[in-house]
């Protein structure tokens, strides 16, 4: 009987190896879609100090150019439309100071010599903004323009400006002295 056994259990093993391969690939696993990735908090504006003249500047740069009524200095990024603005009215001999958004308001500028609360209304000439003016020999404008590095444009519940003082600021002022 033990022979048998063996001749029986010899002939099923030839015929194990025979078992055909399957024709279809197994289904790949189901593809996991990649977790979202974890939303990126804001930086926080950094903490201003106490002393103004230590505030980082606002991005942009000061362009002048020519006009018929007098000079213009602008401030903002190229492509932009600017943060603020000097437009000389040589006629009138008034420099009129503007910054972009808000309503009616009063502004506070400070400059290293002097600071001055000012009522701003918006701009007829330039849409989107609110100015004042001031008569050409105002020495506040010698203040802004000489005010060492930089000054500072804040209230009426708009972000605040830090230009810098460059050359153009008194440009545009000279311009309406001539």
């Amino acid at each position: 009987m033990r022979s048998l056994f063996l001749l029986a259990g010899a002939g099923l093993v030839p015929l194990a190896g025979c078992v055909p391969a399957p024709t279809t690939a197994p289904p790949a696993p189901a593809a996991r879609p990649a977790p979202a990735p974890a939303p990126v908090a804001p930086r926080p504006a950094p903490a201003l100090g106490a002393d103004w003249r230590d505030w980082p500047l606002t991005p942009g740069d000061w362009r002048y150019r020519s006009e018929a009524r007098g000079g213009v200095a602008s401030y903002g990024t190229a492509g932009a439309a600017p943060l603020a603005s000097l437009r000389c009215d040589l006629a009138a001999r008034r420099v009129t100071f503007a910054r972009a958004g808000g309503a009616a308001a009063t502004l506070t500028v400070r400059t290293t010599s002097a600071v001055r609360t000012v009522p701003m209304v918006p701009d007829a000439q330039a849409p989107g903004t609110i100015a004042t003016g001031f008569p050409a020999n105002d020495g506040f404008l010698d203040a802004m323009g000489f005010s060492r590095g930089r000054l500072v444009v804040e209230g009426g519940g708009l972000p605040t400006l830090v230009l810098p003082a460059w050359p153009e600021i008194l440009r545009v002022v000279e311009d309406c002295r001539k």
